[in-house]
């Protein structure tokens, strides 16, 4: 089945889209993980969000920040893919895209990105590197990145 990937600003974002959002993001980030954090951390409001379906199930999604929000350069982050896609190449179609519709939204530059640790190669893979020392966030391993 093809994947359909939208674009949006928060306040185009259907009640329906937001909850499947909110959802996924909690089903990984909190449930899977195993981690007591407050995904709602009043960023979402004042940036895009990057939406991935196979069919009618949302199956992953990344937030698209505008510089000067999290960091002064532009940023990607809440980056999380679907346990039933994992594998088959739909993160890489996420992170992809969502590098893309940084520069198109916020002209060419730097992306900075917090990333959980054991995804370092991954957003290699991408043209990331390592920016900080390891840091935790929440109990998790992490790295600053930044894609030149």
């Amino acid at each position: 089945m093809e994947l359909t990937i939208t674009c949006k600003p928060f306040a185009g974002l259907t009640p329906f889209e937001l909850y499947e959002m909110l959802r996924l993001r909690s089903d990984v980030f909190v449930v899977e993980q195993n981690c007591v954090f407050l995904d709602q951390d009043n960023l979402d409001q004042m940036c895009y969000h990057l939406l991935v379906y196979k069919g009618d199930a949302l199956e992953a999604t990344a937030r698209l920040v505008p510089p000067g929000l999290s960091y002064p350069e532009m940023s990607i982050g809440r980056i999380v893919t679907s346990s039933r896609v994992r594998g088959t190449g739909v993160g890489k179609k996420l992170v992809d895209r969502a590098v893309a519709e940084c520069h198109h939204l916020f002209g060419v530059g730097p992306i900075k990105i917090g990333a959980q640790l054991y995804a370092k190669k991954f957003y290699e893979a991408f043209g990331f590197v390592q920016s900080s020392d390891v840091y935790d966030e929440d109990g998790i391993d992490h790295i600053k990145m930044i894609r030149a």
